[in-house]
């Protein structure tokens, strides 16, 4: 049972940092396209995905995707199981190299475990494989130290170890140069035999051959068979034109990147959430934080109790233990071994100008970091010499960092909720759109998805039948695009090309959406003739001058988009439905349609957190006779945000001119409307 306590208190560890609220999360980022290319597209057309892009890792995604269904939870569970076991292969690792040392064994791999400079777990369709192959990477490792201690299995252990050592290197590049630091991992292993300097060097070049040939053969087929990765090998051109300047730069991102990665990452776990109640704090942070530290010291203290329960023991001769501890060299071969890591783990994204920050989605590049900053921090609290200073220190952090995690978590899972509600919205206002369309958002909505994350979605729901390498729909952020082939110009009748590695997107400017969405706001289509003044709408997002591309005709009644199954339940009917239906009725002028969806929405007490989304109803009242309802409204808008003075304006404008003429209440109406917002002036 002690000997699986570490196991245990692992995986209670990574439950409270990353699994408290698996059920809320879904999917982000780069796991939208990838599922849609698999579950819609298919097999092939993810072979085709990967084929210019990690061809032996989309091998594992038609392994996992063909066992594992498109529900986030089962994804967001499979990620966890593996951020799990990396940290129980370096416990084991490390547990070869620092026999005897539970304690500091442990501390490795917690560290590890909850590093705070990544916190993009909960990406779990595309991390999980990430993590996939950080395990072929350490296995690989315990492999061959298990090698070393069987002799009679060297070869069937080396065998193995070389393959799972292949997997890394011609899967993914993150952790290729990091595979030079086995021979730090070697000598280490060594460190106490004794063995003259001729030996040394020759035991430890004949364990290190063979995965140095794997890897001179990974090398070797990326320079001349397979040389179109992500990232390449090499500095480039920059190199050959300005050398000095280039050498001077790539030093200070290693200065920048080494800083990063050892202090900006872990002070990150000091600095508390905005608070808005003491019942958030119960609810949140100070819960995750306060489990994992009655975890950590109960783990903590069952695994030292030999030690602490021996009576026999003299104070003056626990000292001298204490200090032999203190002084061995193991902390220093740690924090060495730790320091050669972090100084092989970059290179992957420093020969390419890459660099790593902790923002989102560049905290990416501190996964190869991990190991390395784990051993340095291990090491460097194993040399205090008071023993609970140490534990506290320890699970300070690693509690500190689980709490920090467990924050990640809260705001990915409410991001997931607000990307649902996004296109349920989207499928109530446009239950059909017409093909080779263009949807121009805004950003600043969603956290964790860029507009090419969004785009396969929506082809997921309008064209979920589709199977050809052209692709219906695109999602396109107009402060990201514009001034590019996906989007030249916010003018009429000009060509649109964006091209995904799975299919290539053909349209024109003519057929666009101008999409505005910013909750607790409902999703709004712009109105060409309304939202161009509308300055509730902020300049920079570009979206004011978006609205008046437009195309209502690209939008009909005819319900056929299908909501993908990641997306389902179908949420409750608040005011965002009632809106959103009412708007559609609105296009097709059916007013009795959207004076009665008014009607039931305020009868239930909804109202709009957005002013705007008053105005289908002010329009439909006002076509169906209710003038004092539709003013009412109007004032009322007014009364929340003086900048509805102008869209209002144009809208009483459309109103006047699409309405019969006569009656006193409509004349009385829109001279009432035109003198309280100075319309004419």
């Amino acid at each position: 049972m002690k000997r699986r306590l570490p196991y245990f208190v692992l995986l209670i560890v990574a439950i409270l940092a990353y699994g408290l609220l698996l059920p809320r999360l879904g999917f982000y980022w780069d796991d939208l396209p990838i599922l849609w290319i698999r579950y819609q597209l298919g097999a092939e057309a993810l072979t085709r995905y990967f084929s210019t892009n990690r061809p032996v890792w989309g091998l594992l995604y038609q392994l996992t995707t063909s066992v594992i269904p498109d529900k986030p939870i089962y994804w967001q569970i499979f990620a966890l199981f593996w951020r799990w076991l990396g940290a129980v292969i370096v416990l084991a690792i490390v547990e070869k190299l620092w026999k005897g040392k539970p304690r500091l064994v442990l501390s490795v791999a917690l560290l590890f475990l909850v590093y705070p400079g990544f916190t993009q777990q909960w990406s779990a369709f595309l991390y999980s494989h990430f993590f996939i192959v950080l395990f072929f990477f350490l296995l690989s490792y315990l492999l061959m130290l298990r090698a070393v201690e069987k002799p009679n299995h060297y070869w069937k252990l080396t065998a193995l170890g070389l393959f799972f050592s292949a997997l890394n290197l011609w899967m993914m590049e993150y952790f290729y140069v990091l595979e030079l630091m086995r021979v730090g991992v070697i000598l280490a292993a060594l460190r106490y035999e004794t063995l003259s300097l001729r030996e040394r060097v020759i035991k430890t070049f004949k364990l290190w051959l063979p995965y140095l040939i794997v890897f001179i053969l990974a090398v070797l087929s990326r320079l001349f068979i397979f040389n179109n990765q992500v990232y390449g090998i090499g500095l480039g051109a920059s190199l050959k034109s300005a050398p000095l300047e280039t050498v001077i730069a790539l030093a200070r991102n290693i200065r920048f990147t080494l800083k990063l990665v050892l202090r900006d990452a872990w002070m990150q776990v000091t600095q508390l959430p905005n608070i808005a109640s003491v019942e958030s704090i119960l609810n949140s942070y100070y819960f995750v934080v306060a489990a994992a530290i009655l975890v950590l010291i109960a783990g903590f203290l069952f695994i030292s109790q030999n030690r602490s329960n021996d009576s026999s023991c003299s104070d003056t001769k626990r000292l001298k233990l204490l200090l032999l501890e203190v002084l061995s060299p193991d902390s220093l071969w740690m924090i060495g071994l730790g320091i050669f890591a972090l100084l092989l783990s970059g290179w992957p994204f420093w020969l390419v100008g890459f660099v790593p920050s902790l923002a989102w989605p560049a905290s990416r590049f501190t996964l190869p970091f991990m190991f390395g900053v784990s051993l340095i921090f291990a090491g460097i609290i194993n040399l205090i010499p008071w023993e609970r200073i140490r534990i506290v220190l320890l699970v300070s952090l690693v509690a500190l960092a689980a709490g920090k995690q467990f924050l990640a978590a809260n705001e990915y899972a409410q991001d997931w909720q607000t990307q649902k509600e996004l296109f349920w919205q989207l499928t109530w206002r446009a239950p059909n759109i017409a093909p080779d369309t263009a949807i121009v958002m805004n950003e600043g909505a969603l956290k964790f998805y860029a507009d090419n994350s969004l785009s396969p979605v929506v082809n997921w729901i309008y064209a979920p039948e589709k199977r050809s390498e052209d692709i219906d729909y695109v999602l396109l952020y107009p402060t990201t695009r514009l001034r590019s082939p996906a989007l030249p110009k916010l003018e009429p009748d000009l060509s649109i090309f964006t091209e995904y590695l799975a299919g290539q997107f053909h349209g024109n400017t003519s057929q666009i959406l101008a999409v505005y969405f910013m909750p607790p706001g409902c999703l709004r289509v712009l109105d060409p003739e309304v939202d161009l003044a509308n300055r509730s709408i902020p300049e920079q997002s570009l979206m004011r001058f978006a609205s008046r591309l437009t195309n209502y005709e690209l939008i009909s009644s005819e319900s056929t988009a299908q909501m993908p199954k990641p997306y389902e339940p179908e949420p409750e009917h608040g005011w965002c439905y009632y809106f959103e239906k009412a708007d559609l009725a609105r296009q097709f002028e059916k007013w009795d349609e959207v004076a009665a969806l008014g009607n039931k929405a305020f009868a239930q007490g909804l109202q709009p957190a957005d002013p705007a989304e008053r105005f289908p109803f002010i329009e439909g009242y006002a076509h169906l006779g209710s003038w004092d309802r539709a003013v009412e409204l109007s004032k009322r808008s007014f009364a929340e945000s003086e900048r509805m003075g102008k869209p209002l304006c144009e809208l009483w404008e459309r109103i006047e001119a699409e309405t019969a003429a006569g009656g006193p209440e409509r004349s009385e109406a829109l001279l009432a409307i035109k003198r309280m917002f100075a319309c004419n002036s």
